[in-house]
């Protein structure tokens, strides 16, 4: 095999990467927003034709697309596909997989899809994991390829991949054996731009200026052993108080949030991992470092984190077809 097509398809976006093996260097890729939700309302509306032929058809989109961007055929070319396409509103529902399970991958749920004259390439379609009270899709695949080296055996680690509904994974003896989910950036942009507190905040133009990140780590410190429902309205007194401006009260209100989400951690005797893009990375740095877990905390590259899941959907696959 010379090349796979890493396809990450999440609830609002759509992510097509070609892949070259086995050096598992990304040649190009295509990105839209032909998430799940917007192609499932998209499968409602066309009279639900077959599910997983309609879906295909989209995927099919876009590795013309790659085609015609690098001059290549890739019919037969393998598909690995992971994230929201096997939920309830993908292509097609997989059982999640329960905990735990071993960062080998071997205990993921997964689905062969055949190639057919419409659509010729074999797939492979990666399912999640569920806690008791708690679900994931795409988190578990990218954990996957994050790690070169097994864990110390015996030294509890957590994961900490931020985002809309930010995940802390906690890893033991190589297996995942817990995660939380956390609605921060879902509640953050609820409180920034649909409450009360929407007419006392607004984004930086410059958000490298110092008392930025003075408010923001106060935002923190102030979450910590507090409720948010009471903390968040110290957003709204910081303005009418005239402690801070609309730009500090925003990054204020960010730390608050990020602050609620992390404080989980702050009697954690384990080795912190940030999972982070270049954006939220600098955001939770500051905030890990506010609450005094520097020194427990690694933080793996942007671009290391960014092509993750191209490396977990490969181990994956080739554990399918050895």
């Amino acid at each position: 095999m010379e090349y796979f097509l890493s396809c990450d398809w999440g609830t609002s976006a759509f992510r097509l990467r070609l892949v070259s093996v086995p050096e598992l260097k990304v040649i190009t890729e295509v990105v839209s927003e032909k998430g799940i939700a917007a192609t499932y309302q998209s499968w409602r509306e066309a009279q639900k034709p077959d599910r997983v032929i309609f879906y295909l058809g989209i995927i099919l989109e876009h590795i013309q697309q790659l085609e015609k961007k690098i001059s290549l055929h890739l019919t037969q070319v393998p598909v690995v596909i992971s994230g929201m396409a096997s939920s309830t509103i993908g292509m097609l529902e997989l059982p999640y997989q329960e905990l735990p399970f071993g960062l080998d991958g071997a205990g993921l749920q997964t689905q062969y899809l055949k190639a057919t004259p419409d659509f010729p390439h074999q797939g492979v379609l990666v399912s999640g994991v569920k806690s008791a009270h708690d679900v994931m899709r795409g988190e578990e695949t990218q954990l996957l390829g994050l790690l070169t080296e097994d864990p110390a055996i015996g030294q509890e680690q957590v994961f900490i991949f931020p985002g809309t509904h930010s995940k802390h994974i906690w890893v033991n003896n190589n297996s995942v054996t817990g995660f939380k989910t956390y609605m921060t950036g879902e509640i953050f942009g609820l409180l920034a731009q649909k409450s009360i507190l929407s007419a006392t905040v607004a984004p930086a133009e410059n958000p490298e200026e110092p008392a930025l990140a003075i408010a923001f780590k106060q935002g923190v410190t102030d979450a910590v052993g507090t409720n948010l429902l009471h903390a968040a309205f110290r957003v709204r007194t910081n303005n009418l108080f005239g402690k801070l401006n609309p730009q500090q009260n925003f990054s204020y209100l960010s730390g608050l949030v990020i602050g609620t989400e992390l404080q989980d951690l702050v009697n954690s005797n384990g080795q912190l991992y940030l999972v982070a893009g270049h954006a939220l990375q600098k955001y939770y740095s500051l905030a890990l470092q506010a609450l005094g877990l520097t020194e427990q905390m690694q933080t793996f590259p942007a671009q290391w984190v960014d092509e993750a899941v191209v490396r977990g959907q490969f181990k994956i696959y080739q554990r399918l077809t050895d």
